[in-house]
């Protein structure tokens, strides 16, 4: 049975191969079967050759003309040669590049933060002065130990001013262009505009020549933060204690290649006649003259209360009556001036009477007395022009003495914060004392002091007035002095005194037996001990002892302590000079973050420009 079934399968296969081989004829093709469904498309083959073009169609008809479109604004508006000397000039480009190093994030939020921005600068008040005037205050206030032994804080060391609590500070270099000392003309024009020059000049470049009107002109002209400020519709502020047409406050509106021309007298003698205006007159003519420099922002901001875009300098006070008035004893404010005829200008004009017509009607107020700083009205006040001396204002412990009475200078600022802040658009406020410098000049540390605090009661007054939402206050010098604190004293001393080792001791001696002070000078003019209870610094110039240096008396029986004690100097000179190390800044408000390390002085117009945004708000303004 299993052998069949093989044989069964076998023929099956065979039959099958049979099949196969012998495969007939292919038969007739059948319909097409149901279409497949399309395939992917294939890539695209190149473009063919264009075909002839077309006959144009016919031209419509001319539409009607529109409406005439409201005229742009210029892209360079600022780009005058006088803002292009700022922008260009290598200390300007170098120092928006230390501002630029902030976190960009951080730079953001800080550009423009600032509605307002107060300068204050302690005219030759550098590092060893802040000490001493820090101490000195803690003194007056009672901060003296009352055993003489304690290792704690208590002291008047362990003080503060006003502006040593700020939440920034950094340091500050002061060289001029053409000198590692200073003076004040170059180290404000470096504040003002972002671009340091030499001594003597300001509102030029480092190019112009002092003394040499061939030197300056429109390629060099530089322009200042209070300038741009005008341009942004903001108002703006100098408060000084010095004359108002001295270096510092002048820096801020006027340019000349000598620091002397402070009335035409001054000016006529040299090659500058005729060539350019005075200090004072550019003061009083600041309006006019910005508004012939950019005669696009002269006009009236509709939009803003209808405030004038330039509208000069809202707020001037200070010293520096001589230069705005006729050299005749007619136009005498003091009965009698000091020198016969107050007034030294040669040119018959009467500044204070010309800025009196140009702004009396709009609230201008001229005042020139306590009596009439007393009775300014800041609520209707829009504008003041106070000169309050013929020359320099009074130091501040001589200031009772005046004949017709003066503010001290946290008054003045006081009133210049409240008449400036009802402008919506903000302000400009310059503040400099003066006479810390003249103090040191005339050998006096402790006039210097003195004006040192009240300079602090004066940037506290500010910090009491304004918010730190909205107001940048910077607090520096503009250069240093060759004052030292030195002697190994023990704390508490009174820091006028005779060095002392150790409480209740003896005084210190030198090599040569004698007595010294904790304050002293490098030089100048040396001691000066006949004029103890005199009150004012200058007092020594006039004397007619001359120079005299190192161990020139035996201060054993010497009040050093006294107002009218004049320090010793090792170097005789007529006169103490500045000196060129770092000085501080110090910053709180918007903006102040910006305020850190070690800077060219320059950078502070820098830390200005970008709290408030200058720039970019007086191009919106000229809109």
């Amino acid at each position: 049975m299993i052998f069949e079934g093989k044989a069964k399968l076998l023929a099956v296969a065979i039959a099958a191969l049979t099949l196969v081989a012998c495969e007939g004829d292919d038969g007739a093709q059948g319909p097409a079967g149901p279409q497949g469904p399309q395939g992917e498309q294939g890539p695209a083959g190149p473009q063919g050759p264009a075909g002839a073009d077309g006959a144009d169609g016919a031209d419509g008809a001319d539409g009607a003309d529109g409406a005439d479109g409201a005229d742009g604004v210029s892209n360079n508006m600022l780009s005058r040669l006088d803002v292009l000397n700022n922008v260009n000039n290598a200390f300007y480009v170098s120092d928006e590049g230390r501002v630029r190093s902030v976190r960009p994030e951080d730079l953001q939020t800080l550009r423009g933060s600032a509605k307002n921005v107060i300068l204050f600068v302690g005219d030759g008040m550098g590092p060893s002065t802040v000490t001493a005037a820090r101490i000195f205050d803690g003194e007056q206030k009672g901060m003296m130990w009352e055993d003489g032994v304690s290792r704690n804080f208590a002291g008047p060391e362990s003080n503060n001013l006003s502006f040593d609590r700020f939440p920034y500070a950094g340091l500050i270099k002061v060289y001029n262009t053409n000198s590692q000392v200073p003076d004040s003309a170059g180290t404000m024009t470096a504040m003002a505009t972002g671009v340091k020059t030499d001594i003597g000049v300001f509102g030029y470049d480092e190019t112009a020549e002092r003394g040499d009107c061939t030197t300056v002109g429109e390629d060099n002209i530089l322009t200042t933060s209070l300038e741009l400020a005008e341009l942004a519709g903001m108002s703006t502020g100098i408060v000084s204690t010095a004359r108002i047409t001295h270096a510092t406050p002048a820096a801020n509106y006027a340019k000349t290649p000598d620091r002397g021309y402070e009335d035409n007298a001054e000016l006529d003698d040299t090659n500058c006649a005729g060539q350019i205006k005075d200090i004072a007159l550019q003061l009083v003519e600041f309006e006019q003259d910005l508004k012939a420099r950019y005669p696009q922002f002269d006009r009236v901001d509709a939009d803003v209360d209808a405030i004038d875009i330039i509208d000069g300098v809202d707020v001037i006070m200070g010293g520096g009556r001589r230069h705005f008035l006729p050299k005749d004893a007619a136009f005498n404010v003091e009965k009698p001036a000091t020198a016969g005829a107050e007034g030294r200008r040669t040119d018959g004009r009467n500044l204070v009477a010309e800025w009196e017509a140009a702004y009396g009607a709009e609230g201008g107020v001229v005042i020139h007395d306590s009596a009439g700083f007393d009775s300014l009205d800041v609520a209707t006040t829009e504008k003041v022009f106070g000169l309050f001396n013929e020359s320099h204002m009074q130091y501040e412990a001589d200031r009772g003495n005046d004949i017709l009475g003066e503010p001290s200078l946290s008054e003045m600022t006081a009133k210049a914060i409240q008449i400036l802040s009802k402008n919506p658009n903000g302000y400009f406020l310059q503040v400099e004392s003066g006479r810390i410098d003249h103090a040191h000049h005339a050998g006096n540390a402790a006039g210097a002091l003195v004006d040192t605090v009240e300079f602090s009661n004066a940037v506290q007054a500010a910090v009491n007035l304004t918010s730190q939402e909205d107001t940048l206050i910077i607090v520096t010098a503009d250069h240093s002095h060759v004052m030292t604190i030195g002697g190994y004293v023990t704390r508490g001393n009174p820091i006028l005194g005779k060095a002392v080792y150790a409480p209740g001791a003896d005084p210190q001696l030198a090599a040569d037996g004698n007595p010294f002070t904790t304050l002293g000078y490098s030089n100048g003019l040396g001691v000066r001990t006949q004029t103890l209870n005199e009150t004012d610094s200058d007092s020594s110039y006039g004397d007619g002892l001359g120079a005299q240096t190192g161990r020139f008396a035996n201060l054993s029986g010497t009040d050093t302590t006294a107002i009218g004690f004049h320090q010793e100097a090792q170097i005789p000179l007529s006169s103490e000079t500045h000196a060129g190390e770092d000085i501080a800044v110090y910053a709180i408000g918007p903006g102040a973050a910006l305020v850190r390390g070690t800077n060219e002085q320059n950078t502070i117009f820098h830390f200005t420009e970008y709290a408030l945004d200058l720039i970019n708000k007086a191009e919106r303004a000229a809109e």
